[in-house]
């Protein structure tokens, strides 16, 4: 008694065409398959212009050296030397 027969999902099928129609389900069934492809073309559009972007920016960083560390920007203020020594005013 707890699972559903054929017979039970035939009922549920012809009284839900009975209300609503058969052309209004297959135009909610088109409307579906349309969304689906317009959410796929846009996570393409997005997985390119991500892919571009980091083209771009891989091209316009220089590349360093395995085992070199890199230079302050000229911008940056210099770091405060500290001597353990001697305790900080």
């Amino acid at each position: 008694m707890g699972s559903f027969s054929i017979w039970h999902w035939l009922v549920v099928l012809l009284v839900v065409l009975l209300l609503f129609g058969s052309g209004k389900i297959s135009g909610l069934m088109g409307d579906l398959a349309k969304g689906i492809k317009s959410f796929k073309a846009n996570m393409k559009e997005d997985e390119d212009k991500d892919a571009s972007m980091a083209a771009d920016a891989s091209a316009q960083t220089p590349a360093q050296p395995a085992g070199t560390i890199a230079a302050p920007p000229a911008h940056a203020a210099p770091a405060q030397q500290t001597n353990p020594s001697r305790p900080a005013a």
